[in-house]
């Protein structure tokens, strides 16, 4: 009998290892990403139920903002245009000052456009998402020979320019990227700004620094965060080669 049980997990392990096996099969052989849909796949189906979203078939988009410590997330129906507000997360501890992330070791939690680069279910934190800092915007405005990395969305309260927001949130938000990449979507967004950058708050922004080329640099990001408060789209981005950005509307 024990043998016979043996034989059978082994098979079962190189089934969901397999090339056939889904996205999602190969993250649920990982013990803590089978105890995050244990623990928080039901809440998380239920704030997509609420915002109108189908979880077998939507798209995530995942804006954070570090003056008011929120994680938002966002998700649409992939037939439709325009995205809706599912939940925010706050951070649990926040490190730094406002302003982008310019070189190694400056406990800066990065400013721009991002997306989640890996899935992390052997973390230090529990569960976490990778942010591919640095962007191309980064790689020419940052440190040239030490612009830093490994920025991740993570579980717990502790950060030295990460974005910690305890192992509950992390297993909830881990399950809606896994289920949104399982269904289809390759890029997950993630738009990290200083603050919400309303006209109102970028005043109170330019009257408290007075860096040009911060305040500059905050007006591009400016340009696409209030894009998608009109449009409820993400705008399209493009990067120039001095590491400016640009936003468009599709």
């Amino acid at each position: 009998m024990t043998k016979l049980l043996f034989i059978f997990l082994l098979s079962f392990m190189s089934l969901i290892t397999s090339k056939d096996s889904s996205f999602k099969d190969q993250q649920l052989a990982n013990d803590r990403v089978f105890q995050a849909y244990k623990d928080k796949a039901e809440d998380a189906y239920k704030k997509l139920k609420e915002a109108g979203i189908n979880r077998q078939d939507y798209e995530l988009f995942i804006r954070g903002f570090k003056f008011e410590e929120d994680l938002e997330v966002w998700a649409k129906n992939r037939h439709e245009e325009q995205f809706q507000l599912v939940t925010t997360y706050k951070f649990c501890q926040n490190v730094g000052h406002l302003g982008p992330k310019r070189r190694e070791g400056d406990k800066q939690i990065p400013e721009g456009i991002y997306s989640i680069s890996k899935f992390n279910p052997n973390s230090d934190f529990f569960l976490s998402l990778k942010i591919d800092y640095p962007n191309k915007s980064d790689q020419v405005l940052s440190h040239q020979s030490y612009p830093g990395g490994l920025i991740f969305i993570h579980g717990g309260c502790e950060t030295i320019g990460c974005i910690p927001i305890t192992d509950g949130f992390i297993k909830e938000l881990y399950v809606l990227c896994v289920d949104a990449k399982n269904n289809g979507q390759d890029m997950i967004p993630v738009h990290l700004f200083p603050a919400r950058l309303s006209q109102e708050n970028f005043n109170l922004l330019s009257k408290q620094y007075s860096d040009r080329k911060l305040l500059d640099f905050w007006a591009q990001l400016k340009k696409g965060y209030s894009l998608f408060e009109k449009n409820k789209k993400i705008p399209r981005t493009i990067i120039q080669p001095n590491g400016a950005y640009n936003f468009f509307e599709d």
